[in-house]
């Protein structure tokens, strides 16, 4: 099974029914969405938004079908103080019409109380929709390990919650590949592949995080093990945005192409 994805903030904002062609003519079958950029725009693409664009929206079903590339993944959703997850309705409307089998959250709110009742909130209105519920946890805010994430998922009582492992913040973490295959597989439901320095050699975490991962081999991660502590059924998601390569005139498609064959080598 060709498991491999590409995540949307690897495209660093380009239009998405452009990077389904590009996705799809690189030979990769799966991509992850969110209802608009997050990353900076090296590129100087068009701004998008999916939520305000329904024409854009239907444009973009239309390409994953014509292109054979299926949305693996609906991002963009956070569990944050001054935000309601309920508001974000029409935002999971969308995955579901795209065709995403699962939505993933990341949480910023520290008021643990507000952010279970919110991601509960969250698992709800996915499960509505036939989603699943993933939850990316990310070192220096809470949740920040596994074991924290995967008891926020049990304080829900979501039945559809699964965790979204990133190498970058497993690793980061301090957790290691063996943490990883202890766990119940069926609690995992996505991963994402990319690599950076151990230990981090920038004080800013979510700058590296969303502008500044390298590509599999470029840096310290022993990701051959992670991949082999993973379930062998759930996608990959290879999550490299890299700025400061495109602003030295990279293209999106020369930065993704050696980054797919190095997965595509881990993955075996």
């Amino acid at each position: 099974m060709d498991r491999l994805g590409i995540e949307f903030i690897s495209t660093l904002g380009m239009n998405p029914v452009d990077a389904v062609r590009l996705i799809a003519d690189l030979g990769v079958r799966r991509m992850g969405i969110a209802p608009a950029p997050i990353t900076g725009n090296p590129h100087g693409f068009v701004p998008w938004d999916l939520r305000q664009d329904p024409a854009l929206v239907r444009a973009l079903k239309a390409a994953t079908q014509e292109h054979g590339v299926a949305i693996s993944l609906g991002e963009g959703f956070l569990v944050m103080p001054g935000l309601q997850i309920a508001d974000m309705a029409g935002t999971l409307d969308i995955m579901a019409e795209l065709g995403a089998p699962m939505v993933n959250a990341v949480v910023v709110e520290q008021d643990r109380p507000r952010a279970a009742d919110e991601f509960a909130c969250f698992a709800r209105m996915a499960d509505e929709r036939g989603l699943l519920a993933t939850i990316e946890f990310m070192p220096l805010m809470w949740p920040a390990t596994i074991a924290e994430a995967l008891a926020l998922l049990d304080e829900t009582g979501a039945t559809n919650g699964r965790l979204l492992l990133d190498a970058m913040h497993v690793y980061r973490s301090g957790a290691t590949a063996e943490d990883v295959a202890r766990l119940d597989s069926a609690r995992i439901g996505y991963a994402q592949l990319c690599d950076v320095p151990l230990p981090a050699q920038t004080a800013d975490y979510g700058e590296e995080a969303r502008h500044e991962r390298r590509c599999p081999g470029e840096g310290d991660l022993p990701l051959a093990a992670l991949l082999r502590a993973l379930p062998a059924d759930i996608t990959i998601g290879l999550e490299v945005p890299m700025v400061a390569r495109a602003k030295t005139g990279v293209s999106v498609r020369n930065a993704l192409a050696p980054c797919i064959a190095a997965s595509r080598r881990l993955l075996g």
